[in-house]
């Protein structure tokens, strides 16, 4: 029970987690980029009777961030997810592949949406966090991770290892205000970027990560997890 704000909820993990938490009567504040496109989402909170509302969100607009703070004016956050992500232009190795202008546009629009993005909307429900004394959990890759031993997915890689890294200070930083901070790899999940030969379902991660955050205390907070609540080296 409680208030819970989720980005990337129109598909995936994030339209998992939004039903999952929907079953508990928690208040799920549903945000997505493009709202008139998220049938399944539109279907899924129009039979909550209001538990689900549909938002709208630009993880790389600071001005549409800031938004997000009109749709929950004082009421407290308990959960945070940022799950919004894309994979940031071209995957291959440098040696199969030359990397253009375009390329690192796209590499730089990666980190606003996966770095920078997770950052500003915590700034932007800090009140409402610390109202809550509520947790945020980010969802980030084992790509992110020093023992990850593949190369390529360079923009991808980069965002989530950088995103950990931002995770970290905002948990020491917030500790004395008693919000916690996490990040979590949610598994190799069947989604549209995940790919059909995925290892679990989107339903499975969303249950493993809802089981990390009912379990995240000020002890453990700053921490990598993994989907089935375990830490996950990096």
């Amino acid at each position: 029970m409680g208030n819970v704000v989720i980005t990337g909820a129109n598909r995936g993990i994030g339209l998992a987690l939004v039903e999952a938490y929907a079953t508990d009567n928690s208040r799920v504040y549903a945000f997505c980029r493009a709202p008139n496109e998220a049938k399944e989402l539109a279907k899924l909170a129009a039979t909550t009777q209001g538990q689900v509302s549909v938002h709208q969100i630009d993880m790389e607009n600071g001005a549409s961030i800031s938004e997000a703070a009109k749709f929950l004016e004082d009421e407290p956050v308990d959960i945070l997810l940022n799950v919004a992500g894309i994979i940031g232009g071209k995957t291959a190795s440098v040696i199969d592949s030359s990397f253009s202008e375009s390329d690192f546009d796209e590499w730089r629009r990666a980190f606003e949406v996966m770095t920078i993005g997770p950052f500003r909307l915590v700034q932007t429900l800090l009140p409402n966090l610390i109202a809550a004394k509520g947790k945020v959990m980010t969802v980030s890759s084992q790509a992110a991770a020093s023992t990850w031993r593949h190369g390529a997915m360079y923009a991808y890689g980069a965002t989530k290892a950088a995103v950990n890294r931002v995770m970290l200070s905002l948990a020491i930083d917030l500790k004395e205000c008693g919000v916690c901070v996490a990040s979590i790899h949610p598994g190799h999940v069947r989604t549209d970027m995940g790919g059909p030969d995925g290892e679990i379902s989107p339903q499975e991660s969303a249950a493993g990560i809802r089981s990390a955050i009912a379990h995240l205390s000020v002890d453990d907070s700053g921490s990598f997890f993994n989907w089935n609540g375990e830490l996950h080296p990096w």
